[in-house]
């Protein structure tokens, strides 16, 4: 009798007041706002990926999805070097994006380690500047690194590529602020104990907090790797030749007025070969990045 009476008085109850039915009319929306943002994100992804197969080399063609696809347009981005040497564009970066990777994987632990262990003269007004300068963008120091690296004359040859890894390790060091939140997670009793022990400081940050702090240390690998593969700007005002390009200032040459009719289609194969390391990157390291971001948030 109860459970009729209450189901005459749901009836009587209008839908938008009903709570069951506006709960399944707000899921419904937010699935289907989810799925259109979704289709919105992976579209261009999509239309990138067969653009890279398309037969027709051309810029503007009368239907939004290739026509004819074949794979010449692969075997030909890298064969054909004498007009673009997109093969040495990819080697130049990933040649930067390693040894910055590991550099600036160094800098951002050690100094982290520092401010987040140890306690010296200075140290809130260092973490306050590194605080403030990090309020501004990078893009406002281009010309300064620019004419500093010509003083020292780097700009040219086979120079510029230690140029560009001078360049992204040299201010990695001031990122430190998540990397010290993590740090700061790690009771102190650890060291205190290692130091009873007989550990010196190198040994408690070699053997104690870089175990620790792994999850970390893959995030701020992953960061490295990125800052040089994807930057234009830096990579634009400092490497002037072909011999230099990395591959941002390669796929941003296939794009001129020149090259664009026929190696549009290239352009696409070549952003698809840049995408590839990336993505590889982040499959191998999923857990430790989704690891490394609770434990950051948590500090």
């Amino acid at each position: 009798m109860n459970t009729q009476t209450t189901k005459h008085a749901n009836d009587k109850i209008p839908f938008w007041k009903n709570q069951k039915y506006r709960r399944i009319l707000t899921d419904t929306v937010t699935h289907i706002f989810l799925a259109l943002m979704a289709a919105i994100w992976i579209l261009p992804v999509v239309w990138v990926f067969l653009e890279s197969f398309n037969k027709n080399t051309a810029a503007y063609q009368p239907t939004f999805f290739p026509t004819e696809y074949t794979f010449n347009n692969y075997i030909q981005l890298f064969t054909e070097t004498s007009v673009m040497n997109f093969p040495r564009m990819f080697m130049n970066t990933l040649i930067i994006a390693i040894f910055t990777c590991l550099i600036s994987m160094f800098f951002v632990l050690a100094v982290s380690f520092c401010m987040s262990r140890l306690r010296f003269h200075g140290r809130k007004t260092f973490m306050n500047i590194a605080l403030i300068l990090g309020m501004f963008p990078s893009i406002m120091s281009v010309i300064a690194i620019y004419f500093i690296l010509k003083a020292f004359g780097l700009t040219s040859g086979s120079l510029v590529i230690i140029s560009l890894i001078l360049v992204y390790s040299a201010g990695s060091g001031m990122g430190f602020y998540v990397m010290k939140g993590y740090m700061d997670t790690i009771p102190m009793s650890l060291d205190e104990a290692a130091y009873l022990d007989g550990c010196t400081r190198w040994q408690v940050f070699v053997k104690i907090i870089i175990p620790i702090c792994k999850p970390m240390i893959v995030y701020q690998a992953i960061v490295g790797f990125l800052g040089p593969w994807l930057d234009f700007v830096l990579a634009k005002a400092i490497a002037r030749t072909q011999d230099n390009y990395t591959v941002a200032l390669g796929l941003w040459q296939m794009l001129q007025k020149e090259y664009v009719n026929e190696w549009y289609a290239r352009f696409a194969a070549g952003a698809v070969c840049v995408s590839i390391p990336i993505a590889i990157l982040f499959i191998l390291m999923q857990r430790y990045y989704q690891q490394s971001m609770s434990g950051s948030v948590k500090g």
